[in-house]
This record gives C-alpha cells, sequence and structure tokens, in this order.
C-alpha cells in the first residue's frame, strides 16, 4: 500500500513528517501546517508519511486497538491540507526488522528525496526501535537533510489529544472529542436493510454498517447526527445500542434523519456525530419507547435551531 495523492513528482526535495495521524486532530493539523508552511519557506514538496496496518495489528494481533479513523478516513482527512504527497506504507513484520540504516537509506532518502524532516523528540524507528532523533541527526548529516525536533510541549499535545478524544468518545463525551479533533467525529459505512421496526413506530432508520473492526464506535447511546446526502446536510438522530426494548442482542448503529424519505440502501454515509442526547434505555412498551423517540426530536432539533441556524 503506497499512495501518493499529488498528481506531481516529488523531484528531489520534500520536507516529511512521520506519524500515525490516527484522527489527525488538532496536534497534529499543528504539525502538519508547519510542515506545509515550512515547505513552501524552504521550496521543499510537503509530504506525510503514515503507516498501516497500525504497528500493534502486527507486532500484537491479540491486542484488540480500536483507531478513531480507518486508513480510508484517515487518508480523506489528510488530503484536506495542502500536502504535495501522502504516503501510505504497508507495515509488515518484515519492514519492522528493517535496520535503521536501510529504513532511513531506502525510504527516506531513496524513495521520498528527504531535505527537511520534521520529527517529534521521542521518535524511535528502526528494528525494535533502537534508532532515535540523535540517530536520525547523525543520518541526516550522511545522506544531506536537516532534522526540526517538535517540543515535548507539542508532543504532549498530540499524545493527550489521542488519549483524551478515544476516553471521552468510550465515554460518550462528543463534545470533548469534537473539541480536540477540530471536527465532528464520524461513522462511515454501508446502509444495509435492517427489521424494520423503525417504520412500524414512525421513526424508520437506515441501519450503518461499519466494516472494519478497529474502528472506535462511541458509547451506546442516542446522538444528533448529519450526513451530506443528495447535495445538502441532513439532520437526523442514531441509536447506537443493542435495542433492548426489543431484546436484540448484537449492537447495531440506526439513524432516522429528519425529512428524508429516500431509499438509502447500498449507499455508504459518513455520518458526523455532532452531541450526545441520552443513554440507551430499555422501555416496558412501545408507546413508551416512540413517546421518548418523540421527545429525542424535539431536542435534537432545538439543539439544531441553535448550533446551525
Amino acid at each position: 500500500m503506497n499512495t501518493n495523492t499529488s498528481n506531481t513528482r516529488l523531484g528531489n526535495s520534500s520536507i516529511i513528517t512521520i506519524g500515525t495521524f490516527d484522527g489527525v486532530h488538532i496536534g497534529h493539523q499543528k504539525i502538519i501546517n508547519r510542515l506545509v508552511k515550512t515547505g513552501k519557506e524552504k521550496g521543499l514538496k510537503s509530504v506525510v508519511l503514515t503507516f498501516f496496518p497500525h504497528p500493534r495489528m502486527v507486532l500484537q494481533p491479540d491486542f484488540k486497538i480500536q483507531l478513531l479513523h480507518t486508513i480510508e478516513e484517515r487518508q480523506a482527512v489528510l488530503k484536506q491540507f495542502d500536502l504535495e504527497g501522502i504516503v501510505i506504507k504497508e507495515f509488515t513484520k518484515a519492514f519492522a526488522n528493517l535496520s535503521a540504516y536501510d529504513y532511513v537509506k531506502t525510504i527516506l532518502v531513496d524513495e521520498l528525496h528527504a531535505k527537511h524532516i520534521i520529527i517529534g523528540y521521542d521518535h524511535h524507528f528502526g528494528k525494535n526501535r533502537t534508532a532515535n532523533i540523535t540517530d536520525l541527526k547523525a543520518f541526516g548529516k550522511q545522506f544531506d537533510f536537516t532534522v526540526e525536533e517538535i517540543s515535548v510541549e507539542d508532543i504532549q499535545d498530540v499524545a493527550v489529544s489521542s488519549t483524551k478524544i478515544r476516553t471521552a468518545l468510550l465515554e460518550g463525551d462528543v463534545k470533548t472529542a469534537n473539541l480536540y479533533l477540530g471536527y465532528a467525529y464520524f461513522l462511515s459505512g454501508a446502509v444495509i436493510k435492517g427489521k424494520g421496526i423503525g417504520k412500524t413506530i414512525d421513526f424508520p432508520t437506515a441501519n450503518i454498517s461499519v466494516e472494519k473492526e478497529y474502528k472506535l464506535i462511541p458509547k451506546n447511546g442516542v446522538y444528533i447526527i448529519k450526513a451530506f446526502i443528495a447535495n445538502k446536510w441532513i439532520f437526523g438522530m442514531m441509536n447506537i445500542g443493542n435495542n433492548p426494548t426489543f431484546n436484540e442482542i448484537k449492537q447495531s448503529i440506526e439513524v432516522h434523519f429528519f425529512d428524508f424519505k429516500n431509499d438509502l440502501y447500498h449507499q455508504t454515509l459518513k455520518i458526523e456525530i455532532l452531541q450526545r442526547l441520552r443513554d440507551e434505555h430499555k422501555f416496558e412498551t412501545v408507546n413508551l419507547l416512540q413517546s421518548q423517540l418523540k421527545k429525542d426530536k424535539i431536542n435534537a432539533l432545538a439543539y439544531i435551531e441553535t448550533q446551525h441556524d
């Protein structure tokens, strides 16, 4: 897997930053914006080098990792920046066994033509991650590139943001997650056939299938959402959970769109999560559930009117 989003060749001069960039949150954005700005000042092509699968998926396959983005989502968000190239390197056991020298020589120098690298003080690379920024600076003298160190504070911002975003979403705290992301957290997936229960209570839903198991799904509950459908923003509410009122077992993601009746089956939607309304509850009767859904819709519309008028 190797992607370069630029139609132009990188030539013999690039400025690179390296990382996982899961979430491409405000900490990452600060580094990427610095990369682009410095690249323009120095006349270098700005390139983000990232990796997939996540190293833990390859080296610790039993570890259940949860990521903010699928690789396709990460790439889509990175494309919104004024980058010359996004290079996604496939992380394999063979790649993990590359010596620090071979990694620098074959990838950073020969393939990406690095002239300047912006990297964190705690960056480690090469087999068993034994090489550090001091080694990278030494390689720079050997291969004619310079190394710019990202400050401790900025690196801590990146680490704290990633941790806080994941924790916040798992706790249902969308407000905090979106604050650190700098945009609304989203889920992407195809609309699949459900059991049609929503239609029977006047709240038809689109069932969203999130294909990648490693994608972090927020805490079960009811959320206010929006999606860009047929060239316009459609608002709605989404339930993540097990439909306890109907004694379902499997987790599902169901979206009820306001003022939208079209068939969405087999379409792939990007659902942006704006706010959490409440926990998922088991109701004694379907009428009580229907009554609560009506209240949820009123609360959602009130929020949308104040935030998106």
